[in-house]
């Protein structure tokens, strides 16, 4: 599909406060399986990147579609990374008598407390993305393991498991940064002659990861292939600004990577793309509703990594020329049998979609 929508300023200030921002009053519907309407929080620790605004926006758009704008009033939480300022945002959440939240935690074991709090008291928790280790939430996830070791071995075999990598990592301390990179270190334990010369973050964000990397790259040596949390795109042009070939790189679902991917911009890299989609907010949400309406049980929820080669790109499809570099192009999975589908303009500002429905599609329980 083409994206005929103008540019807009995505980070604006009302999506960056840290206090709850309601965003929509839903009406009775006679289509409710329990004739109920259900208050769903979604908790975010960190809005500091274009991922995560994607991944707030299409949960804002969803809220104000079917099924959601009949049966759910959604509120948004922002921490700013704070493990406190999280929980203290939950523990009003509790007090406000949510039926449940959805949450993207700042740490995977620092909420355990506050999620217990939530569960004990009959709130449904469902964590998605940066995940927790709290045995009373759901899960809805891709394996970041396997994300971080699938790069990894697609760079073994590009460079023949031999020469200098470098590391661009994530946001620490978040269980999707820890996982991603135990992943690749359990590759590269496995191959000695590959190096890993330098590991920095990019905090899974476009412009530091190119400001960090323009940083480190006089002090490095040839650099052979790059993997790299997220960023993808920044880290490439640092190289460009540096004169320095672009090695084989294993990112993000950017779309400045995927445009070099197809050689969009006077510049071509062999690359491995694969991402968190935003959408997984979306399934978390309508996991979510569908416990609630007592149509779905209480279990975790396995989403597939899906990895793409420079063959696998399509211009309009999962690559966007008139869109930013550091959009994320997973926003959607896309068609009636994939996960979710939903219209690129409710990624880039939060809109609901006028030409197409909301598609979300769980395993079968």
């Amino acid at each position: 599909m083409t994206i005929h929508a103008t540019r807009r300023h995505l980070l604006q200030t009302a999506g960056l406060g840290l206090a709850a921002v309601p965003l929509m009053v839903a009406r009775p519907s006679f289509a409710q399986s329990s004739g109920k309407t259900y208050k769903i929080a979604l908790s975010n620790s960190y809005i500091g990147n274009k991922w995560r605004l994607e991944m707030e926006n299409v949960f804002k758009a969803a809220l104000a579609m079917d099924p959601f704008k009949t049966e759910v009033v959604g509120s948004i939480y922002n921490s700013g990374n704070d493990v406190s300022k999280q929980s203290q945002q939950m523990s009003n959440m509790i007090a406000e008598r949510v039926d449940a939240i959805v949450i993207d935690a700042a740490s995977p074991t620092a909420l355990n407390g506050i999620i217990h709090q939530a569960t004990s008291r009959g709130i449904l928790v469902v964590s998605f993305d940066s995940g927790v280790t709290a045995p009373s939430a759901i899960k809805v996830n891709i394996s970041q393991y396997d994300l971080g070791k699938g790069w990894a071995e697609w760079i073994v075999k590009q460079i023949n498991g031999q020469g200098n990598v470098i590391m661009v990592t994530g946001v620490a301390g978040t269980e999707v940064d820890l996982d991603r990179n135990k992943g690749a270190d359990s590759v590269w334990a496995q191959h000695p002659g590959i190096k890993v010369v330098n590991r920095f973050t990019g905090m899974w964000d476009s412009s530091t990861a190119e400001r960090n990397t323009a940083a480190v790259l006089p002090s490095l040596p040839k650099i052979d292939a790059i993997w790299c949390q997220g960023g993808t795109d920044g880290v490439l042009k640092a190289f460009i600004s540096a004169n320095r070939p672009l090695p084989p790189t294993a990112g993000e679902a950017e779309n400045g990577f995927r445009k070099m991917m197809l050689g969009i911009g006077g510049h071509t890299v062999t690359g491995y793309s694969a991402g968190s989609p935003p959408y997984l907010s979306l399934m978390a949400l309508e996991l979510a509703r569908r416990i609630l309406n007592g149509t779905y049980p209480k279990k975790n929820i396995d989403v597939p990594n899906v990895f793409l080669s420079n063959a696998d790109l399509k211009l309009g499809v999962n690559v966007f020329a008139d869109q930013p570099d550091s959009f994320f192009d997973d926003f959607t999975a896309g068609g009636p049998t994939s996960p979710v589908d939903i219209c690129a303009q409710a990624a880039i500002d939060g809109s609901a979609c006028t030409d197409q429905k909301l598609i979300i599609n769980l395993p079968a329980a």
